[in-house]
């Protein structure tokens, strides 16, 4: 005897398995996720000088940092916002190292597989100014924001990093409200280690700081001139972020954060998430470390040409499943 099943039966079976289905392949995504970043071993970036033509070697996040402070730019397809914002960060940069000998610097711009002219005119920049000045790390390849951040992060000489989004949103000298906040946990906490220590002896790269530059003072304006679909995404990110991180920082999206050496080494040597949520990941990162989060207020301006869009909360959404997956089940190691 046949036993037949009808349509709206059929539709309730696939109700009740696709959550199973669901989980199932967030499980085996977290799963390959887990494997391909244990066995990833990051090769050494040779850079080209455009003006000598020769190759330069770049250094790890390990070694002993060169310079006092590192900027890392992600840029995919950036040609027209991009200049901008670079004129105004070595401008500024230019004018601290005159008043203040001390300050060396450098712009690492890590080109992300862009189809337009983004590493052309990021090249222009490292003729104008030299490659110690202005690095370009290409990827040859798409692969997201987060995964451009962590290469050119892993690949600075800073004993402070910077990350910073190449539309100039952000003013570059808010970067100081950062690094004064750093230097002032850190100090602090150096003391109360040793209360005789002296502070010639106060290494800011050793300690494991992170400061996060914060929209979050902004939020009533930005709800008020901002489209729809945008304040939609961040408010239901928010409720998002709050079940998958836990409390601590208002805004994790903000592209504006600076990390000691120290910090910053713990931290990109086991984020996974390479685009929209690698924000939350290192907030995650942050709290397993036991590393200090300053959520610090900076000025911000909505730049036109923003990617973010409708689409990108089903992307935001799956990793942070994945993340919460990875962690909770353990098949995310995370390596001290």
């Amino acid at each position: 005897m046949e036993i037949g099943l009808t349509i709206p039966e059929v539709v309730v079976a696939l109700i009740l398995l696709l959550p199973s289905l669901v989980l199932f392949v967030i499980l085996f995504q977290s799963y390959d996720r887990r494997h391909t970043n244990n066995n990833r071993v990051d090769s050494p970036v040779v850079l080209q000088d455009p003006n000598s033509l020769k190759q330069v070697p770049c250094p790890h996040i390990r070694d002993p940092p060169e310079k006092y402070l590192s900027l890392v730019i992600p840029a995919f397809n950036e040609e027209h916002r991009l200049p901008g914002a670079l004129d105004e960060t070595i401008n500024y940069l230019q004018q601290r190292a005159a008043k203040d000998k001390s300050f060396t610097y450098e712009v690492v711009i890590v080109d992300d597989g862009s189809t337009d002219a983004t590493k052309r005119v990021a090249y222009d920049f490292v003729k104008k100014f030299t490659v110690d000045k202005v690095r370009v790390i290409p990827l040859g390849k798409n692969q997201g924001k987060g995964e451009a951040i962590r290469i050119g992060m892993l690949h600075s000489r800073g004993e402070l990093l910077l990350m910073l989004d190449a539309d100039g949103a952000t003013k570059v000298n808010d970067l100081e409200k950062l690094e004064h906040e750093i230097h002032a946990v850190g100090r602090k906490e150096f003391h109360s280690g040793d209360s005789v220590a002296s502070d010639s002896s106060f290494r800011v790269s050793d300690t494991l700081i992170a400061a996060f530059g914060s929209r979050a003072h902004l939020e009533e304006k930005a709800l008020a001139s901002r489209k729809w679909y945008r304040n939609f995404l961040m408010k239901g990110f928010h409720l998002v972020v709050l079940l998958a991180a836990g409390p601590g920082i208002r805004d994790t999206q903000c592209g504006f954060k600076m990390f000691t050496r120290s910090a910053a080494r713990k931290l990109f040597t086991n984020i996974r998430l390479k685009r929209w949520c690698f924000d939350v990941e290192l907030v995650f990162l942050c709290k397993r470390f036991g590393i200090p989060m300053a959520e610090i207020s900076v000025n911000w301006t909505e730049i036109p040409g923003s990617k973010v869009n409708p689409l990108s909360i089903p992307n935001m959404l799956w990793e942070l499943a994945l993340m919460s997956a990875g962690y909770r089940t353990g098949m995310w190691k995370i390596s001290s």
